[in-house]
């Protein structure tokens, strides 16, 4: 059922967006705008294939630039390449550790504003830089953080609410005796 996950990735993908894009009282607030796709991203690098974290990184690259007023398709790459670089390594990573989801999330929260920040810099269009950005930079980072865990617990809990399980009893015991040739 790998296309079923994938379709619940991506429709969690357009929901983050959607939500990061209309709900503005903690926006309002706190001055600044919580991202969950670089989460989103580490829980996909790390359980799923690169097919469905290249779909990921640029349907939800794509609709978070729809939404905001970056250049479009600006954030594809910081996306993808935070994905790529810990599914290139995800067989070294402790994916069930509460600590290393944190962790992760943590990084891919911090490095995906600075690498679409730097794709910023290269275009037209100038950010806004000062002080009160490394306060929505680490808001951003440790926002992600927590989230990352969530995304492993909730996917988890799907996966086995709709996929099968697989029979681990066979009918084959251990004490039966085959007697082979003619009785």
């Amino acid at each position: 059922m790998s296309w079923l996950n994938t379709f619940l990735i991506l429709a969690t993908a357009y929901l983050v967006v959607f939500v990061e894009a209309t709900f503005s009282p903690l926006r309002d607030l706190l001055r600044v705008q919580f991202e969950l796709l670089p989460s989103l991203v580490v829980y996909v690098a790390l359980t799923r294939g690169l097919p469905t974290l290249a779909a990921l990184a640029i349907c939800g690259g794509l609709w978070f630039d729809s939404l905001s007023s970056n250049p479009m398709g600006v954030s594809v790459f910081p996306l993808f390449a935070a994905g790529w670089a810990i599914q290139r390594y995800k067989g070294l990573i402790l994916r069930d550790q509460l600590f290393v989801q944190r962790l992760l999330g943590l990084g891919a929260s911090a490095v995906v504003p600075i690498l679409t920040m730097l794709l910023l810099l290269n275009t037209d269009r100038k950010p806004l830089l000062g002080w009160f950005s490394l306060w929505q930079w680490l808001y951003v980072s440790i926002v992600g953080a927590l989230a990352t865990p969530i995304w492993f617990r909730v996917f988890d809990w799907l996966n086995n609410a709709l996929n099968y399980r697989p029979l681990e009893q066979t009918s084959f015991r251990l004490d039966r005796e085959i007697k082979r040739g003619r009785s």
